[in-house]
This record gives C-alpha cells, structure tokens and sequence, in this order.
C-alpha cells in the first residue's frame, strides 16, 4: 500500500490524508496487552465526513476525465457509486451502535437543538443526504448491482 512519491508530488494533501488513515489503521491494531479498540460514533462520523470529501473528489474527477477519457470517466464513476454505497453503510452503522450517554448529558447543557447545524448526532444525517444527491440523480437500479472486477485496458 505504500507508494514511492516523487518530491515534487502535486497531491501532499491527499498524500496526508491517506498517511492519516494508514496511522489511525495501526493505531486501532490490538497488541497483545489490549483487546481491539470497537468503533464508535465519533469515530464513524469522522470516517464518514472523509467518505463524503472523497466522494465530492470523485466526482469532480470523473466529471472532468469523462469528455477526454470516457472509458476512464466510466471507472471513475463507478467508483464514485461504489464509495456512496460504503458511505450509506457506515451511516445506518453509526446508527446502530448506541449513543454515548456521557456526551449527551454534556451537549444537553449547551442546548444543541439551537446551533445552526442542528443537534451533533443529525450532522452525519445532514452530511449523508447533501452527499446523495449527486448519487441519486446519476446511478440507476443497474449501476447499483455488483459488477465483475475484471480490468479493461
């Protein structure tokens, strides 16, 4: 997974984003002394709002590869649905693991209901619909359906 980059890499910010993730995957490797660290709400919101940034570039670069390069804009997209549906995946998770109780005493004091946003937990809900719309208007029901992964060269 580690790649050779050359110096003058016109991406550090995506170079710094995937170091982050390799670093966080390390950390959440157990060593023997301590049992894996389970996810969390925090944690999958987190990972969501960098599904959701990775979508908007997916996007944007299927859109601009496709009129040069259709067969690569083509890929590009299906990458673009394919990480959608990874995104829905880990917003029905978020919903599914249980609401720390320590951070809802703690947010109910400062009345989130009145933050423009809306209250913590719906910002992934907020996050996840924006993020849809470019899915919903561009995928049909056979864009969504497994696809062989042989490569077309």
């Amino acid at each position: 997974m580690t790649s050779r980059t050359p110096p003058d890499d016109a991406h550090p910010y995506l170079r710094a984003a995937s170091a982050g993730i390799r670093h966080h995957t390390r950390a959440l490797a157990s060593s023997d002394a301590t049992a894996p660290r389970q996810a969390d709400r925090p944690h999958l919101d987190v990972l969501h709002a960098h599904l959701t940034a990775l979508l908007q570039l997916l996007d944007r670069l299927a859109e601009t590869t496709r009129p040069p390069h259709p067969a690569a804009g083509r890929h590009l997209a299906g990458a673009h649905t394919r990480l959608w549906q990874a995104a829905t995946e880990v917003h029905s998770a978020f919903h599914l693991l249980p609401a720390d109780t320590a951070a809802k005493s703690e947010t109910s004091a400062c009345r989130p209901e009145r933050l423009p946003e809306g209250p913590p937990v719906l910002t992934i809900c907020q996050r996840h619909l924006a993020a849809g719309h470019v899915p919903r208007r561009k995928t049909t029901p056979t864009d969504l359906r497994p696809h062989s992964t042989t490569c077309v060269r």
